[in-house]
């Protein structure tokens, strides 16, 4: 099951940590995989490519997190970008429940 872990500080999302393998099908061809992983590439291309955040970055086989300071958090349309992120992986969990969990 893949956890998604929305930091919050306050009011704002901070960070994401998302974790773990859906077990929907199998490596390769799992659509519930690749569809949170390109979510979280697309949120952290866009903080830090587009926007020039500089976001705290980082990604390996099972885990994936994005983490922003107070001040980048702010950044006018961080939260948008990040409540975006976290609507599409809510609908997902409600799409695939035995394979996502909102932690």
């Amino acid at each position: 099951m893949i956890g998604v872990n929305l930091r919050r500080d306050g009011d704002l999302i901070s960070g994401v940590e998302v974790s773990g393998h859906s077990g929907y099908a199998e490596e390769g061809s799992d659509v519930v995989c690749a569809a949170v992983t390109s979510a979280v590439r697309l949120a952290e291309c866009v903080l830090n490519d587009s926007m020039g955040l500089g976001a705290e970055a980082s990604a390996t086989d099972a885990r994936a997190v994005i983490k922003l300071s107070g001040a980048q958090a702010r950044t006018g349309g961080v939260q948008d970008i990040l409540r975006g992120f976290a609507l599409y992986m809510e609908q997902l969990a409600r799409e695939y429940p035995e394979n996502i969990r909102i932690i």
